[in-house]
């Protein structure tokens, strides 16, 4: 079984949880203290367990919650931690997603969760005196 596969799994019970409005799936999903943290698109950095679960459960419970899909889940394993970058489908609209585990006995607890719009790529160029052009990023 490749390393990342239990990965892969945790990231998708956290989908299914969120996509079901599974509140009990979601809470077992994050690890057991205070060191976790979140960041809802649009929201404040959350910091703490009472604190993170309660934004799950407000957001859950809203009977208007998204429809979400995980997009090409991407898996970094690095010992005891991992990553999965992601495309999150949110009623449409495109975001960015980063879910960190923690490895906690055989299987793998998120510690944080951040997800963000993704900005529609612009490129800009600005003349410099001498005439040429210079790219901005």
């Amino acid at each position: 079984m490749p390393k990342d596969s239990k990965v892969i799994a945790a990231n998708a019970a956290f989908y299914t949880a969120f996509s079901t409005g599974d509140f009990a799936g979601m809470e077992r999903m994050w690890a057991d203290d205070d060191a976790i943290s979140c960041i809802h698109p649009g929201w404040p950095a959350i910091i703490g367990r009472a604190t993170v679960i309660g934004s799950w459960r407000d957001i859950l419970q809203n009977p208007e919650r998204p429809q979400i899909v995980c997009a090409e889940p991407q898996v970094i394993v690095d010992g005891d931690s991992a990553r999965v970058l992601c495309i999150e489908i949110v009623d449409g609209t495109a975001l960015a997603a980063a879910n960190h585990f923690r490895r906690v006995g055989d299987g793998w607890r998120l510690v944080h969760h951040q997800s963000s719009p993704i900005a529609q790529i612009v490129e800009q160029t600005h003349e410099e005196p001498s005439g040429q052009s210079r790219r901005f990023h």
